[in-house]
């Protein structure tokens, strides 16, 4: 990057808030995907000011910026793919209110997202939205892909709780949205809008969260299956029985075996399927009630062994086994891709049936596990991309993976965003109107396209 442009920015953000070195970028140069690519400049700021006046100089200056929270992101958003700027967000960490009149926290994007959970907690309250990364992931990034969690089944996902944002605009104007109003629908909802669009359109800096009441009670049940189908079937069993667990968590036969084979937890190794159950509320019999309620479902579907955790210590351990599925895979391939398509609950047993069917035809593992109670699977096809064999077979199987989802009536993404991985998928899944209408969406908030380009929308292509 040209040196008087780094000065400008040394100015705005201080010396230790630009990196330039060979080093620095390529810490900045990846997320949680394969995908790679150095940014010309890193810059940290520490304030809303002086993320408009970067904004502002990278206008002026046509410098891509991509914003960056801790680079957790499975979708590749994060990557600057076009250099310029990584606008990294980590320095924007405060918490700066906690309001328990009014049930909402008032946070800057580079939070913790389990820092919030934890600090409100102290409040009685409750941050619902847990990605699986929310003790490395920031509530910036978790806005701008609408992050889930096994909890969002029955809370919902990143977006229900997002009552206004701060959003510094592409010529650095600073947009406030919302306000602390349970009901606020004057004009249209330029919360939405910037919530879920992935550094696309503005860079959120600040966030207006809705809390809830903290519950009390949990219980959570562990059941194997030694039939796959029998597990999906129990998920729609479940929830047809008017039982709303806060979460309703899948893992196979392969994710089993390389938790068991890290950790050690005593996982059963002749098993298809293990269901994950959790019931929870402020009354500890009702919540009693649910979780059994739930086991007699299961032992109705033919499950083989259900046992319920007698106490936080075992409760905190079999969540450790879900949280713990992404990282053990690395024991079976080198290298994963992990897809969270979304189907409709009805369609899981059929999802299932055609993901085995594809591992089988390619002759790669494709290890299924996710929150199946709202239909959102996390396919992870294992490979080594060091083998230009495999990486063929990996291009095909994706393809195949989001055929599949959309044949059943489902969608590309239900937490993990678009980025640059999906964005190929996107027209056949949504349709020409409304890519174009997005494009038109993206042209009048981004004329000079510098947020986050190569991202999202795919191009235009010409006549």
């Amino acid at each position: 990057m040209d040196k008087n442009i780094l000065l400008q920015l040394e100015k705005i953000a201080g010396k230790d808030g630009v990196l330039s070195t060979p080093e620095d970028l390529i810490v900045y140069s990846y997320d949680g995907t394969f995908a790679e690519h150095r940014p010309d400049a890193v810059v940290l700021p520490r304030t809303t000011e002086q993320v408009s006046q970067i904004v502002a100089l990278a206008a002026r200056e046509r410098i891509p910026v991509v914003t960056r929270g801790m680079g957790s992101g499975l979708a590749a958003a994060s990557v600057p793919l076009s250099g310029g700027i990584a606008l990294t967000m980590t320095r924007m960490n405060h918490i700066l209110e906690i309001d328990k009149a009014n049930a909402t926290a008032h946070v800057e994007a580079g939070v913790v997202t389990a820092e919030l959970q934890i600090a409100v907690e102290k409040h009685g309250l409750f941050y619902p939205p847990d990605p699986s990364s929310n003790r490395h992931s920031t509530l910036g990034g978790n806005i701008a892909c609408n992050a889930g969690g096994p909890r969002c089944l029955k809370y919902g996902v990143t977006g229900d709780y997002v009552l206004g944002l701060n959003v510094v605009l592409a010529d650095g104007r600073v947009l406030h949205t919302g306000s602390k109003c349970i009901k606020d629908v004057v004009g249209y909802d330029l919360t939405a809008l910037f919530t879920g669009s992935e550094g696309t359109l503005g860079v959120i800096t600040e966030a207006l969260l809705r809390l809830i009441a903290r519950p009390r009670y949990a219980r959570t049940a562990l059941v194997e299956f030694v039939s796959l189908d029998n597990a999906c079937r129990t998920v729609n069993a479940i929830l047809l029985a008017g039982i709303l667990p806060a979460a309703l968590e899948l893992m196979d036969e392969t994710a089993i075996s390389c938790i068991e084979e890290a950790m050690h937890l005593g996982l059963p190794l002749d098993v298809e399927a293990i269901l994950l159950v959790e019931t929870d509320g402020s009354d500890e019999a009702a919540v009693l009630r649910e979780i059994e309620a739930t086991a007699g479902i299961c032992h109705d579907c033919s499950a083989r062994h259900i046992k319920i955790a007698k106490d936080e210590a075992e409760r905190g351990s079999l969540w450790e086994a879900r949280r713990s599925v992404a990282p053990a895979l690395a024991r079976k391939a080198p290298n994963k891709l992990g897809e969270d398509i979304t189907v409709p609950r009805s369609a899981i047993p059929e999802a299932v049936h055609r993901l085995k069917a594809i591992s089988a035809k390619y002759g790669l593992p494709i290890v299924i596990f996710g929150h199946a109670g709202d239909g959102n699977l996390h396919p992870n096809i294992l490979f080594d991309r060091r083998d230009p064999q495999q990486w063929a077979k990996v291009e095909k199987m994706v393809g195949e993976v989001f055929g599949t989802s959309l044949e059943l009536g489902g969608t590309l993404s239900g937490e993990h965003g678009v980025g640059a991985l999906k964005r190929p998928y996107m027209e056949q899944a949504l349709g020409p109107l409304s890519i174009e209408i997005q494009r038109r969406i993206k042209q009048a908030l981004d004329p000079l396209n510098i947020f986050n380009p190569g991202k999202v929308i795919p191009e235009k292509v010409s006549p």
